[in-house]
């Protein structure tokens, strides 16, 4: 009772806060297009919702999975601007159980400051020595800092719940491309764009088998023009070339659905064209 105490305690002086949920309708809907997550053909075995929360503000949602230790999809809001890149990364107290804090800390903070362990914090999620020593591989975005505003937003992207192992070149070429380049151009004439970002599960892992290798990843993005005007795009990349191949929405649900082999996919609310 006492070391519950004192972890309630010490999180109220904690900037960060990420909250495991049990639905994305209740609990962050808003960075989702007329608040309609993802459709329960990407739900993993053991799945968890994150709504990413930072110094008093929601940023962004994730589905994690707990077993492969990577995201399925985390959806945003874009909202591109020019910033320093931080330096920070943060796991999720939270996925070891209800009992902790709903924050976004640092691995050494919650070592320091509770009584845990980095085998225990390691158990449900992945920490920063599963990225350590790898070959043609680093630690890869799905919601990239780059597409936030302001400092905060931008440190909250770098949560290890959004990070997949990613091709090294593509991470920082064609992929790279399409976040800076095509985003900006697509984007034109949009006022509020929703972006879901994904990641197919491998048959390959790192640290020991510890974090799968996601065998392709995705973007996809539905543009709100004005009341009554609406348009979409998507991409896919396989994570083992520098490529990224654009897709109507529809062609990437269709892949999608494929590549899982489940009931078919829907990312976005039917209101959001698939041509």
């Amino acid at each position: 009772m006492l070391l519950l105490l004192l972890q309630v305690s010490a999180s109220c002086f904690w900037l960060g806060r990420s909250e495991v949920v049990t639905s994305f309708e209740h609990s962050c809907p808003q960075f989702f297009f007329r608040e309609t997550p993802p459709n329960e053909a990407l739900e993993p075995e053991n799945p968890a919702w994150i709504c990413q929360h930072y110094q008093n503000h929601y940023y962004f949602a994730t589905l994690y999975d707990r077993n492969r230790r990577i995201p399925v999809y985390s959806a945003y809001l874009y909202e591109p601007a020019s910033g320093t890149r931080p330096n920070t990364w943060l796991v999720e107290p939270q996925l070891m159980g209800p009992t902790y804090p709903k924050t976004m800390e640092k691995e050494r903070t919650l070592l320091n400051n509770f009584d845990l362990s980095l085998d225990q914090i390691s158990e449900s999620q992945a920490v920063l020595q599963d990225y350590k020593n790898l070959t043609d591989l680093n630690r890869g975005h799905l919601n990239p800092s780059g597409q936030h505003s302001d400092s905060s937003s931008r440190t909250a992207t770098f949560t290890l719940t959004n990070i997949v192992p990613q091709n090294e070149k593509l991470n920082g070429g064609a992929w790279n491309n399409y976040e800076q380049k095509t985003m900006m151009s697509k984007t034109e004439g949009c006022n509020t764009t929703y972006v879901v970002v994904g990641a197919v599960p491998g048959n390959d892992y790192i640290a020991n088998g510890r974090v799968n290798i996601p065998s392709y990843l995705w973007s996809s993005a539905c543009c709100e023009v004005d009341t009554h005007h609406r348009k979409s795009w998507a991409v896919i990349a396989e994570n083992d070339k520098n490529e990224v191949q654009l897709l109507t929405l529809g062609e990437l649900e269709d892949v999608l659905t494929q590549l899982y082999g489940r009931k078919q996919v829907s990312l976005f609310n039917s209101d959001c064209p698939r041509e």
